[in-house]
């Protein structure tokens, strides 16, 4: 890896968000909700995807290449929109970049055992998130503090189910009622979604709640607190974007165009510029 480069100075300056593939467009959308002034790139390295099956030294020399190229081609902040980056990277990105403000995304357990009424709480998750050491060892440290309980979820093939753009179908209808009916059978009043793929499936969630759950069931979507945390650095910073002029998306992706073209299209119903590029 080169050199990092400069920081840029200006608030004109885009956002920076990345993602193995397209589930981080749903912390993207939080981000357009919230900073709506905001220029922003977004990079899916579908070509290197899934992050999940390769050794964390190659997810950390793989997230330190593509923030280089975000803040390469401008970019005044990162967003590391990824459950499997965040946790092996965002310490490295960090110390490549020590003056830059830079927000990863969370496993939920926080927001869960805060939200939770009768002390269950159901994570969503992938098999490797859950299964990591930094992720139980985080669940214990609230679970202890909180007394909350949580129950662990796999949800495998369920973000590359989402990857391909079917949201609604009957196989994805059918992982989630393998995934949520146990949970909810175990009194989970709080579902956690742990992986920004899920959000875009939160309605089929949604449904099969209000179909079994013996009562109120929370669902938490983490984009949102991401978004509130990356505007509150930005304007620690000085570098919110102030509003006049029409903000600009550009996609980027290491696999082909057509893919991340759709994803923004089905996904978002946004049409940005998108560009295959190859990192090293």
């Amino acid at each position: 890896m080169s050199k990092a480069p400069t920081l840029p100075a200006g608030a004109d300056a885009p956002i920076g968000v990345f993602d193995s593939g397209v589930g981080g467009l749903s912390v993207l959308r939080h981000i357009q909700q919230q900073l709506p002034q905001e220029h922003v790139l977004y990079f899916a390295d579908i070509g290197f995807a899934p992050y999940g099956d390769k050794p964390e030294a190659a997810v950390v020399q793989r997230a330190l290449a593509v923030a280089e190229f975000l803040i390469g081609h401008g970019a005044k902040a990162l967003v590391v929109a990824c459950n499997t980056a965040t946790v092996a990277a965002i310490k490295a990105i960090r110390a490549a970049w020590p003056g830059m403000p830079i927000v990863g995304v969370e496993p939920g357990l926080k927001p869960g055992a805060a939200t939770t009424r009768n002390g269950t709480v159901g994570v969503m998750a992938t098999d490797n998130t859950l299964r990591g050491e930094k992720f139980l060892q985080l669940r214990d440290q609230i679970s202890s503090a909180s007394k909350a309980q949580f129950l662990l979820q796999p949800c495998i093939g369920l973000a590359d189910r989402i990857n391909t753009g079917d949201l609604e179908g009957p196989e994805t209808a059918a992982m989630l009622e393998r995934y949520v009916l146990p949970l909810l059978e175990q009194g989970a009043d709080t579902l956690v979604l742990g992986c920004t793929h899920y959000p875009f499936v939160q309605a089929g969630i949604e449904r099969l709640v209000a179909a079994h759950a013996k009562g109120p069931v929370t669902v938490i979507d983490t984009g949102d607190a991401v978004a509130r945390q990356l505007a509150r650095l930005l304007e620690g910073a000085g570098l919110l974007r102030p509003g006049g002029t029409v903000p600009h998306l550009r996609g980027y992706t290491t696999a082909a165009r057509a893919g991340l073209t759709e994803a923004f299209d089905k996904l978002l119903g946004q049409h940005p510029e998108v560009e295959a590029v190859k990192i090293a």
